[in-house]
């Protein structure tokens, strides 16, 4: 090497990995990782069918929360009422999984644009996160967990589970809707 010249880091590389490359790409990445998440909980919800029916069926019939609490009168005891129940919850978790999954695609497709057209391809993350939020929030937390007193229950309580979930969800939204920055050429693409 020749005094006073820099060595070229990555030089042959096709990409440079400037910080909003990287960013981009976790922005890509988180979403697909809770798509696989939100396919898996679905997948899992179709095929073992039957015990987590059990779950939603205890939840709703309010069968073991403490006896004789004034909340009661909530109770759903029909099976009809549960298999709805059921499936609604299967029905928003798979929307979420493609809604994150479309989003994710459309990030990809959008990854070499300007900061501007990145940040508008992220609406189906966006609403992903969203429904997934919901999903886990007001369904576990405010519908499972007050108004059927889930968390009376010490065999069919969901709400550290969907704690955890909601938590992730809303991570990756606040992330992923951080502004993004136009790409640059780094100083060694420039110069070819």
């Amino acid at each position: 090497m020749q005094r006073g010249t820099k060595p070229r880091i990555l030089a042959a590389a096709p990409h440079t990995w400037t910080k909003p490359v990287t960013l981009r790409l976790a922005k890509m990445l988180l979403p697909l990782v809770l798509a696989a998440f939100a396919f898996i909980v679905t997948f899992d919800n179709v095929v073992d069918y039957g015990s987590n029916f059990l779950f939603v069926r205890h939840v709703l019939s309010m069968d073991t929360t403490f006896p004789g609490n004034a909340l009661l009168g909530r109770a759903i005891t029909s099976p009809l009422a549960w298999q709805a129940g059921y499936w609604l919850i299967i029905a928003a978790e798979g929307a979420t999984c493609l809604l994150l999954l479309g989003g994710t695609v459309a990030l990809w497709r959008a990854r070499h644009l300007s900061g501007t057209n990145f940040d508008q391809a992220k609406s189906l993350v966006t609403a992903g996160c969203v429904l997934g939020f919901l999903t886990w929030f007001f369904g576990f937390m405010v519908v499972g967990g007050e108004w059927f007193a889930m968390w009376q229950s010490k065999t069919w309580n969901g709400q550290e589970g969907a704690f955890r979930f909601y938590m992730a969800i809303l991570g990756v939204l606040i992330f992923v809707n951080q502004p993004d920055a136009d790409l640059t050429r780094s100083v060694s693409q420039s110069s070819r």
